[in-house]
């Protein structure tokens, strides 16, 4: 703000009140070091020394942590870049992840959330109703050196409109065919 009147030139000014812009501004994503100092202690009376336990991760003896697994696989599955081009992203920003550690992670985390899955499938499927469709999905056949049709079935649990108290969810599975059993 000014500090002398323009017109006259006084510096008396008195506030009398403000106005404000907002700008939305993108702060590009970053990384950090976190560093985990553990202290060890020796007792001086009975010479035992402790050290308080490190804290747990999603990849135990791993360096990512969750937040930065969350954001590999959200722009693996939901931003649709693959892994070769978030190495390059995170090349640029000075940190070199080989394709093959982020697709380690990938599976580990997979492995991870495997069981929560499984109680989204079984929610899913022990409504009253249940919407289901298939969607035909390209799959690769190394025996025939081609693709094969596999199917992709979401099943959809909403019980909203009749006033059912059940959350809804939606879960999705794999089948190689589209055989009866399969749907059942």
């Amino acid at each position: 703000a000014a500090c002398a009147c323009p017109a006259c030139g006084s510096t008396r000014l008195s506030r009398i009140g403000s106005d404000g812009r907002e700008v939305l501004e993108y702060v590009p994503s970053h990384f950090k070091v976190v560093v985990h100092v553990r202290p060890k202690l020796s007792c001086r009376a009975c010479e035992t020394i402790t050290q308080p336990p490190l804290p747990s991760l999603p990849i135990e003896r791993g360096r990512p942590g969750p937040a930065l697994l969350a954001h590999v696989l959200v722009s693996k599955y939901c931003d649709h870049a693959p892994l070769y081009r978030q190495s390059g992203i995170y090349a640029r920003a000075g940190v070199e992840l080989d394709r093959s550690t982020l697709a380690d992670w990938v599976g580990q985390s997979a492995a991870l959330l495997a069981p929560l899955a499984e109680a989204i499938t079984r929610h899913v499927k022990s409504g009253a109703t249940l919407h289901a469709d298939d969607t035909p999905v390209p799959v690769p056949d190394p025996g025939r050196q081609k693709t094969k049709i596999g199917r992709l079935w979401v099943l959809v649990r909403d019980e909203r409109p009749w006033g059912g108290p059940a959350p809804p969810a939606v879960t999705y599975l794999y089948s190689p065919d589209r055989k009866g059993e399969h749907a059942q």
